[in-house]
């Protein structure tokens, strides 16, 4: 489990590439303190699982259920991503639950300023933004964030000048795509409830290449 709360920001050191898949070997410090095989780290939100590591980096196997589902294919070499090692029993829970198992994507809309932070809008499905609620959760590309505003199209965060410095999120630009990790208490509450998926949340992503276009990312 993890808690949203970035503790330093790595670099793709090389990609190692399979058929589907791929070992990623990520520089970092202060996650690799103590770490062990096996450990866990998120790096943009994604759980993965440390195979080795160095006194410098850490290397990662990708599969390609993990691909389909994430941002991570964007990835290259000396691309940043933000990184958090999982909660100790004994750590402060500073953010809020995060799994690591991420719902989908989002894509970038927008940054507006508004005195000392930055608004950022991000363009997700029906599927994601039915388990949204403002002033609710959200772990965007693994940051806890709080959402200031939903719709049925898009959210709202803004963004403080610490979280600005210590995570990639306003290093990214619109057009954009992000890692997006509901409140997992809304999934399982609708789950043990039985509720049904409604047929308007089956429809397909809404974010293609003609939207791409049209509204300027192509």
């Amino acid at each position: 489990m993890f808690t949203g709360l970035v503790e330093e920001i790595g670099i793709i050191k090389s990609i190692e590439k399979g058929v589907k898949s791929a070992k990623l070997t990520i520089e970092g410090k202060k996650v690799l303190e103590g770490v062990q095989i096996g450990d866990s780290i998120s790096t943009n939100g994604v759980c993965l699982t440390v195979v080795s590591f160095t006194k410098s980096n850490f290397t990662v196997d990708v599969m390609a259920e993990t691909f389909r589902r994430s941002s991570l294919g964007s990835l290259k070499e000396g691309s940043k991503v933000n990184l958090e090692r999982a909660l100790r029993a004994d750590g402060r829970f500073g953010g809020h639950i995060v799994s690591g198992h991420i719902d989908g994507t989002g894509l970038i809309i927008s940054f507006e300023k508004e005195d000392n932070a930055v608004w950022i809008t991000i363009k997700a499905d029906c599927n994601i933004l039915r388990y949204v609620v403002e002033k609710g959760s959200i772990a965007i590309d693994g940051v806890s964030l709080t959402v200031a505003y939903v719709s049925e199209d898009f959210l709202k965060v803004s963004i403080i000048p610490h979280t600005g410095e210590e995570t990639i999120l306003l290093k990214k630009s619109p057009g954009e795509v992000v890692n997006l990790e509901c409140d997992i208490l809304g999934k399982y509450v609708e789950k043990l409830l039985g509720v049904k998926t409604p047929t308007i949340n089956k429809k397909e992503s809404s974010i293609s290449l003609d939207f791409l276009q049209q509204n300027g990312f192509l």
